[in-house]
């Protein structure tokens, strides 16, 4: 359809970005739209506001997301490591605000309120915490090889080694479990194993972490009472279980077709719009039309995935994994809350359900990895 008939830097850009991959993500974020003003309705007439309120909100981060979606793509990886460092550094502060000065949405005291915009800096992080730990372990890689998990030298007291990742990642994640947010702690971790993993770590140290992860999870449910009370709930039938039950119940509802106008469930789930989007969208467009929301989901890990093994650098492999990682575990943990096949985490479905942190880091992220992916491919 389009030829390449002249060399400027856009025409170069248009012919070597992964294009299937960024109309992908153009496709979900227009269906975050819509459903933002779908679900986004009924959730704000619940609280007597007018219809439009969400969507009006939601509109400055759908910008500023595609925006930085496209923008990001044009950095080579000199600039996107730069930008990553940037957007760790931002990010850890805002996290350190949450610990003296927190603003509390619906008691959550995980978020920053800048003027009158609420952000939520381990959502902002991410894509800064994916390409920093990427480079960091295919330059380990560099300088010790194969063996760079297991050899002394990469663990002595010196500026670049494992005790320098750790002094950055451990604070960050100790803040992030202290909010106390479990669900994106254990993101966090699982991100990090996969992409340890893929670098070579060996199955026994992995299955440790594991270990570890599970660990947590069950201290978190002996000192943590909302932990407590949802796996309760998931495992006895008893306790609040409010949301998910109505969130089941639009799915239900939906059937193979949808409701469409009579889709009246989803107006007394409380978080239609944001965790429990799926809910809505089933019960709006059926289960077949949900089915294939599921593959475009899929196809997003598949691109991802295949750009990976296809990669030159060890560094776009490492990045690339780890975008695929986030991109999966955050939808898996979405979705099985909201069939109530685990307790729920209050996290978003990527690019999809209302959330101007998580559309704007979701949009970085994949901005700069379709940047390091045509640079890679082509340069």
């Amino acid at each position: 359809m389009f030829r390449r008939t002249e060399e400027s830097r856009l025409t170069s850009w248009f012919f070597e970005i992964d294009r299937r991959l960024l109309y992908t993500v153009l496709l979900m974020i227009g269906i975050g739209i819509v459903f933002a003003v779908s679900a986004g309705s009924v959730a704000a007439e619940r609280i007597n506001q007018p219809w439009y309120f969400f969507i009006a909100k939601a509109l400055p981060f759908y910008v500023v997301g595609i925006a930085t979606l496209f923008v990001a793509s044009l950095f080579n990886k000199k600039t996107v490591l730069g930008l990553s460092a940037i957007n760790v550094i931002v990010g850890f502060c805002l996290l350190a605000v949450t610990v003296v000065a927190p603003h509390v949405i619906k008691g959550s005291a995980r978020f920053v309120a800048i003027g009158p915009v609420n952000i939520l800096p381990s959502d902002i992080m991410k894509p800064g915490f994916i390409i920093l730990t990427a480079w960091f372990l295919s330059e380990m890689r560099k300088k010790f090889g194969e063996q760079m998990f297991v050899v002394k030298d990469a663990w002595k007291l010196r500026w670049f080694s494992w005790w320098t990742y750790l002094a950055a990642f451990l604070p960050t994640l100790g803040i992030i479990w202290k909010h106390p947010d479990v669900g994106t702690s254990l993101l966090y971790l699982g991100v990090l194993m996969t992409m340890l993993l893929i670098a070579g770590l060996p199955w026994s140290v992995f299955f440790g972490m594991v270990g570890a992860a599970g660990g947590m999870l069950v201290l978190a449910y002996y000192i943590m009472p909302h932990v407590h009370n949802r796996i309760d709930a998931l495992i006895t039938g008893t306790g609040d279980k409010f949301q998910v039950t109505q969130s089941v119940q639009s799915i239900q509802h939906g059937g193979l077709f949808g409701r469409g106008d009579d889709a009246f469930i989803k107006q007394s789930l409380p978080d239609a719009h944001t965790d429990f989007i799926y809910a809505a969208i089933v019960e709006d467009l059926g289960a077949i039309m949900a089915c294939l929301l599921l593959a475009l989901l899929l196809y997003v890990l598949k691109l991802l995935v295949t750009d990976a093994l296809n990669a030159r650098d060890r560094f776009v492999f490492y990045a690339l994994g780890g975008t695929a990682a986030l991109f999966g575990i955050q939808s898996c943990i979405n979705l099985v809350s909201t069939l109530h096949l685990f307790a729920p985490k209050g996290m978003t479905l990527p690019f999809i359900s209302y959330g101007g942190s998580s559309l704007v880091g979701f949009c970085l992220l994949f901005g700069m990895a379709l940047a390091i992916t045509r640079e890679d491919k082509w340069k």
